[in-house]
């Protein structure tokens, strides 16, 4: 039987055209596989600029799901979880992430800083901590030390505070010698509590030494003097405050008369405040030199001086103390209306944050910004 060659000719087109099909179909495939993850990856980016941060999740779910081997993904990911504060989800996106053996060096460490991010949203101090000591020597290694920094704040633990914003410093990432000198500041407060009061002096001549125009060490300094007896010390240490930080000197008027009538030095102390108001007028600078000035027949000329240079509700109030305004019983509710308006008006408030308190505070409690609340009543500024 002879073989007929029309069906190989017939047969090559065929198979030309199946094959041709089959790579069609097969490409046509590939491209909607690949297509789906960078699809929901844009879907949950449009999520997120709209604000729909539910969906946005959703979105990058299945877009990870479609292609797990993606760690752009997976940041985004967690970086949602995080804001979201699903806290425990975040995490163990990050630590999938660096379970991998696929990553980079810089994504490692970038997963790293994630997860330290993570710890230090939930709360969890320590695991943060841990987290963060492994970014040294890493392009995230000064975030890394502004976080435990303010880890150790957080905690007190001024010591580990003390050798990170020291690492800060010598790596010229902005000055933190004022920082430092809280810190020795606050370690003296607790030193001078446990009866070590020659560990609080030499703890608060360090700080006033890091931090010659900070007021803080030298106020500090002359409230443990004045305890301890050395008057004549404390009455230098405030002389010293005036010369280098004349504009935080209202914050220890009251100290400074105190220290004066201990001391005997009243005239020296009243010229000091009297130097101080003709550049930097004050109320509680009046206040101290009302309480020092014996020679004068009428102590409320002060207040009237005051008034004549800012307009003092405050002033006005303890002027009209010594006047008398119709019968007692009338003086009397006058008086106390104005006492009761002018009370919110001697607080301080922080620059930083707005949180307002009847006292000054060196580290806020409310934003916990050091310095933040300006030496002068909320009326003065």
């Amino acid at each position: 039987m002879d073989f007929d060659f029309t069906w190989v000719l017939l047969g090559f087109p065929i198979a030309f055209t199946l094959g041709w099909l089959a790579s069609r179909l097969d490409l046509r495939q590939l491209r909607i596989e690949n297509r789906q993850a960078p699809k929901a990856y844009f879907r949950g980016l449009n999520f997120l600029l709209n604000e729909q941060q539910d969906q946005a999740i959703d979105a990058f779910i299945e877009a990870v799901q479609n292609d797990p081997d993606t760690s752009e993904l997976h940041f985004a990911l967690g970086n949602l979880f995080r804001r979201r504060g699903e806290y425990e989800r975040a995490v163990r996106v990050h630590e999938h992430l660096m379970s991998r053996g696929d990553l980079t060096q810089t994504e490692r460490d970038r997963a790293q800083h994630a997860l330290a991010l993570d710890f230090l949203k939930a709360g969890l101090l320590d695991r943060a901590e841990v987290a963060l000591r492994k970014l040294e020597g890493t392009s995230y290694e000064e975030e890394a030390r502004l976080a435990l920094l303010s880890i150790y704040e957080r905690s007190r633990d001024w010591t580990h505070a003390t050798d990170i914003a020291a690492k800060l410093d010598s790596a010229s990432h902005g000055s933190f010698s004022t920082r430092q000198a809280h810190y020795l500041c606050e370690q003296a407060v607790s030193a001078a509590a446990s009866g070590n009061a020659s560990q609080a002096l030499d703890l608060l001549q360090q700080a006033a030494a890091m931090a010659p125009a900070s007021p803080r060490p030298l106020i500090d300094l002359a409230k443990l003097q004045t305890q301890l007896g050395q008057h004549a010390d404390a009455f230098a240490t405030l002389r010293r405050l005036e010369q280098t930080a004349p504009q935080a000197l209202p914050l220890a008027a009251g100290l400074l008369v105190n220290i004066a009538q201990q001391s005997g030095q009243q005239a020296a102390a009243l010229d000091l405040l009297k130097a101080n108001y003709a550049q930097l007028p004050s109320i509680d600078v009046i206040e101290a030199i009302v309480k020092l000035d014996t020679t004068s027949t009428d102590p409320r000329q002060w207040y009237g001086q005051h008034l004549e240079r800012e307009a003092s509700l405050v002033a006005a109030a303890k002027w009209i103390a010594g006047e008398k305004l119709g019968s007692a019983h009338e003086h009397s509710m006058v008086q106390r209306a104005l006492d009761q308006a002018t009370k919110p008006l001697m607080r301080y408030r922080c620059a930083a944050c707005g949180f307002e308190a009847t006292q000054h505070f060196w580290h806020c409690p409310g934003c916990q910004a050091w310095d933040s609340y300006p030496a002068r009543r909320i009326e003065e500024l």
